[in-house]
Order: structure tokens, then sequence, then C-alpha cells
């Protein structure tokens, strides 16, 4: 019967399957084999979980895959993958179901529902790997889907757009297409993937494994320590994981991926895939600390607690930046994806405190717990704004307004799910994110605390801006409530925001409890200790403050900031500024993209037209056609017409077919290499110098 929890992450890509085969069958159809499919992974990832409660310990299935690298395919559920597939899962499940109803009617519904199975199963997978290597595959595999999905509508109207068409920043467009939206995901992610694959190819050298349970052992740190390349590799190792869950400088994928429908944000952006790169820093967590006590006493352990705290200065100013634009943005989607990558902060910087203050277990309850209070209420989020946008047929806030009439049950489960990521109690996302703050405090990392105390703050202000904005004050269209099919899954979600959050203090003892069985069991070694006083109390006092202020001023008072903002030059430059996003995109693109297409210029006009041009296609051939002439003055005239027929004339044909090679296309020289390639491998072999 256990070989049955393979289905965990094994339905969902029998689901994208069969969505292959039945393609020419209708949407209905289609949509029952994914949301079906997804409900079996659900399931059975809800049977393990009894088993694993039941049981008290781990359940491991394996079958070999690759022996000669020590690799498998099977499911691994321990605390960690245990709660983190039900998450994924469950939610993945409800988003399918929202997804039947909004996505009904669009082009591409073949293409949907496949990438949409198929980014659940690699996520699935990633969580239930017991090595690191069928954990990349589907790392890898979310990317591929998410390219896909976030590109959707790779036609490009403008209503598909995210950002403000026609506002530029250092001449830079500040407006994303989808297919130009997708692309940036896949390069921002892929740069990252490169520096987990060294790290992982490092593991496998050292440790001879890439078994989860066998880097316990720690053993490679000592080896990287001796080399002198402990910090890289921890660092490249992460690199991934910060790349994927968005981190500071690789957020801005993160901000022009809500091209895609509002459903697959609810899935990628929210609730699954952006959470891989914090779910691979919690698995990883264990592994340092057993290296940490390991090395304690030397250089060894510095080099692992200095690279926490960066971790948390990382994980803390990305909070700090991406708060600092949502509180401007015009866009609904737009200000949950900014809010997004603010979060995922939250999550490595509790992540990084949780381990420096409590150890593995502490690292694991405050990182895992705000990643599943946030998939809880941002997917919930991201839900109701697509209903919203929907309903009114705009993206900007501007246009909303006075919904909460019209759409009363879309309001209800949006503002429940706001007030838990405003932190307010006793709502899910206050016990959560307070934690992490509390955690930072006891560190005495006092950066990364305050960054922490002011980011919760702003999160406070600009989640009142954007209820009081979309749901009170003038409205601005004539809205309905969205059908049941789709209200139901964001309500269930909102409800659950404060219905955790109710009983989360009772059960909290329990959950930590249950990640004690991740990877072998408690580990609550300290590495830092201190504590800044009053953090706690301050964010709490200030965050209701401030989001009762916001409210008043935008719903009862009925002010715009921005009129006053717009009165100072200095304040409408700070507002450009955040508006901009720092104007990190502008400078990527200034310095990088156009830096390269400079270079690939400058190569064009002085080795291609100076060298390649002058000396190859003009030179050579007019040195050939000297020579032949001086020779020709001392041959007979036969012999000269002779000479000058097949020499000159045969060099001539030469260069001409050397010319047309010259395609200028990279697909044309990959051909030409294979082809000497190969000629090389049979000339070779024809000479007998193959053993």
């Amino acid at each position: 019967m256990e070989s049955l929890l393979l289905l965990a992450w094994l339905s969902p890509f029998i689901g994208t399957l069969l969505i292959l085969l039945f393609k020419s069958a209708s949407w209905k159809i289609k949509s029952l084999l994914g949301i079906l499919s997804i409900l079996v992974s659900a399931l059975v990832s809800s049977y393990a979980a009894y088993l694993f409660l039941t049981q008290g310990e781990s359940i491991h299935i394996s079958y070999p895959w690759v022996k000669s690298l020590n690799v498998s395919l099977g499911a691994f559920f321990d605390g960690l993958s245990t709660v983190m597939a039900l998450v994924v899962s469950w939610l993945s499940f409800l988003i399918a179901v929202y997804s039947y109803e909004y996505m009904k009617g669009e082009v591409g519904e073949t293409r949907y529902w496949l990438f949409f199975t198929f980014f659940v199963g690699s996520m699935m997978l990633l969580v239930l790997s017991d090595n690191m290597i069928s954990m990349f595959i589907g790392w890898e595999g979310t990317g591929l889907a998410s390219y896909a999905l976030i590109g959707h509508w790779f036609t490009d109207e403008e209503e598909r757009w995210v950002g403000e068409p026609g506002r530029r920043a250092l001449g830079v467009p500040m407006w994303s297409e989808p297919s130009h939206s997708s692309l940036r995901a896949i390069v921002f992610t892929r740069l990252g993937d490169v520096g987990m694959v060294i790290g992982i190819a490092t593991l496998h050298t050292l440790a001879g494994t890439t078994l989860l349970s066998g880097l316990l052992d720690a053993q490679w740190a000592t080896q990287l320590l001796s080399k002198g390349v402990l910090p890289v590799f921890l660092w490249l190792l992460f690199l991934g994981a910060l790349a994927k869950s968005a981190q500071f400088p690789f957020h801005e994928w993160l901000v022009t991926a809500m091209t895609g429908p509002t459903s697959v944000s609810a899935l990628i952006h929210a609730a699954t895939m952006v959470k891989a790169g914090v779910y691979f820093a919690l698995r990883f967590s264990p592994f340092l600390v057993a290296a940490y006590i390991l090395l304690q006493g030397g250089i060894g352990s510095t080099i692992i607690e200095e690279f926490l705290v960066g971790l948390a200065v990382i994980g803390a100013f990305t909070a700090f930046m991406m708060a600092t634009m949502a509180i401007v943005s015009r866009e609904l989607k737009l200000v949950l994806a900014f809010s997004t990558a603010s979060q995922l902060g939250y999550m490595f910087l509790g992540v990084a405190v949780g381990t420096l203050a409590g150890g593995a277990v502490g690292g694991l309850y405050a990182g895992m717990s705000h990643l599943m209070s946030h998939a809880v209420f941002k997917a919930a989020l991201f839900l109701g704004a697509g209903a919203v946008i929907h309903a009114v047929h705009s993206r900007f806030i501007d246009d909303m307004g006075g919904l909460a009439k019209e759409m009363p049950i879309t309001a209800t489960a949006f503002v429940l799910a706001s007030l838990s990521l405003a932190g307010v109690p006793p709502f899910l996302g206050f016990w959560t994110k307070d934690e992490i703050i509390h955690l930072s405090s006891e560190t005495g990392l006092i950066v990364p605390t305050f960054l922490a105390v002011i980011t919760a703050w702003i999160t406070a202000s600009y989640t009142a801006r954007m209820i009081s904005r979309v749901f009170f004050g003038h409205s601005h269209h004539k809205a309905h409530e969205v059908s049941p099919v789709m209200f139901t899954p964001y309500l269930v979600l909102g409800l659950a925001s404060i219905g955790i959050g109710a009983i989360m203090p009772s059960i909290s003892g329990s959950f930590e409890k249950m990640l004690e069985h991740t990877l072998g069991g408690e580990n609550s070694v300290r590495m830092l200790e201190g504590h800044i006083p009053g953090t706690f109390e301050a964010t709490i006092i200030l965050v209701l403050l401030l989001f009762l202020s916001v409210f008043y001023i935008y719903s009862i008072a009925k002010k715009q900031p921005y009129y006053y903002i717009s009165k100072s030059p200095t304040l409408m430059k700070l507002h450009s500024f955040l508006f901009d996003r720092w104007y990190i995109n502008a400078l990527y693109y200034r310095t990088i993209v156009d830096g390269f297409k400079e270079t690939s210029k400058a190569l064009y006009k002085y080795f291609d037209t100076l060298i390649v041009d002058n000396f190859y296609h003009k030179a050579i051939p007019k040195l050939f056609q000297q020579l032949v002439n001086v020779t020709s003055i001392y041959i007979e005239h036969t012999w000269d017409r002779i000479l000058h027929h097949y020499l000159v004339e045969g060099f001539k044909g030469l260069w001409r077919i050397f010319k047309q090679l010259q395609t200028g296309k990279v697909s044309s020289y990959l051909l030409y290499l294979w082809l000497g390639l190969s000629l090389i491998l049979v000339s070779m072999y024809i000479l007998g110098w193959f053993p």
C-alpha cells in the first residue's frame, strides 16, 4: 500500500499525459482530468500525513534509478516534506477548481492544463525527493512550466501587460508583455540554478552521495573548510534558492510575472514555486547545524554563523525594499506581487534567525510556519484579485472602489486575508510574522530586526490602502459577484486565515514537535544570543495604529495622499524612485542588456567588418590574384590561361562558397560544428586512433 504514496507526485504527471492524449476533448473533460489528478495528489498526501502522525516516524519509499550516482525515485515524508506536500497539493487543488470558471473560453486551454498539472507534479517531486538530483529535476520542471504559464497569453495584448504603458525610467520601458515576462523569469532563475548545480556536484564529489540523509554526516564541511572554499560553496548552493524565491538582486522576475492569468499568479507566486527556494533553505538548515556542531570552536563555525547572518540581511532588506514599492503601486496584482517578494524575505529571515537562535528546529518552525501562513492568505488574495479584475475589466485600483456592496463575498474573503497579511491579531499572519521578528530580536541582530519591524508597519499601511481603494469609497464600476465555483476557493482560504489563526497558539507546540522529525529529530543548538528590547510590543501596537490610520484616511476621511505628495518636488522624487522600483530594473537593462548590445555592435564593426570582411573576403582573394598575375608573366600564354581559368577562378569560387556559409545564424554555425566534429571522429576511427 505504501507504494501508492508515489501518486502524491506521480498523479499530476499522469494528468498531464491524459490531457495531452485528450487534447481534442472539451474544456470540461480536460479541466476534470487536471482537477482530479491534483485531487488524488492531495488525498494521497493527506493519507501520508495520517500515517506519519500515527506511526510517529518518517515514511521513505525508494526505488533505484541511477545507481552509479546513488540516485533514486520515490517519496520521502518527514516532518517538513509532509507539511509542505499538504500545503502545495491542497492549495493547487483549490486553484485548479477556481481555474475551471476563470479560464473558461480562453485560448490555449490544452496548453494551460498541461503545464498546470506538470507544474504541480514537478513541485510535488521537488518536495518529496529524498535526494538532491531528483529534487533538482522537479526544481527545473517548475521553472519550465512557469515559463509557459507566465507567457500563456503570448500574443501580448496590452490588457495582459504589467506596468503602465508609456512609462520609462532612465529611458527603459517599465511595462512588460507576457512573452517578455516569461523570458525574464526563466533567465533570472536559471542564473541562480547554475550555482546550485555547482553546489550539488560538489556535495556529490565530497560526500559520495546526494541522499539528504547522507549529508547529515557533515564531513563535506570539513573538506571544504580545509580547501578554503566553504563560504563560496554555501553561497553558490543557495544561489538557486535566492533566485527562485525572488530575493535581492533576483527579485525583478517576480514583479513582471504578473502577466500570467491570475490563477497562475496564485499557483506560482503565492502557494508553490516561489516557496521552493524557501523550502530548499529549510531542507538544508539541519545540514548547516550539523556542520556547525562538527566545526564548533573554530573558523568553520564562524563561517556558518556569518553565512546565516548574511542570509538574514538579504531577507530583511528584500522584505523592506519590496514593501516600499507596494505602497505606491497602482495595479492590484502588482501590489500583491511586491507583497509576495516582501513576505518571502521574511521567510528567509525566519530560516536564518530561527537557526541562529534555536538550531534546526527553530529555523524550521519560523520559516515553515510563515510559509504555510503566507500560502493561505496570499492565494486567497490573488484569487480574489482575479475575481475583481474580471468584474471591473481593469487591473488598476484607481478604476475600482465601493466593490464591497456589489461583491460582498469576495470583499469578505479579501479583507480576512488582508488582515492576515497586515499582521493584525489574531489572524494567522500575525502569529507567524511576529514569531520571526521575536527570533530576530533574540539573536541581537540590529539591522535585520529593525528592517523587519519597519516592513511590518509598511505592510499594514499598503494593505489598508489596498482594501480601502478596492472595496470602499466611491464606486467607479458596476460589478457583480462571481460564481460559487470561483469564490468558494478563496472564501475557504480567507476563513482559514482567521480560523487557523484563532487556534494557532494551541497547535504551535504540536506543529513544532512534528517538525522535529525532519531528518532525524531535534537539534536546538544556539549560535547567537542577544536581545533587542521592545521590538515585539512596538510592532503590534504600530501595526494596528498604521492600519487603522491609513484605512481612515482613504475610506472615511476620503483623502488622497498623492494629491499632497504631488505638491512637493522632494516627495514626488521619492514617489518616482519607489514607483520605478528603485531604478534597479532600469539599471539592469542599461548595464547588462545594453552593455551586451554595445559589445556586440563593436565586435561587428571592428572585427566582422574590418577583419573578416576586408581581410578574408577581399584581401586574400586579391593577394592570390596578384600572385597569379606575377607568375603568369614568366609562363607561356597557354599555361597562363590554364592557371587563370583553374586557379584564380577556383579560388574565387571557394571564397564565394565560404562567404555564403557566413549566415550569421547560430543554428548554421552549430550545424557546421557538429559536421566538423563528426568528420574528425570518422577520420580518427579510420586511422585507428581509437583504442
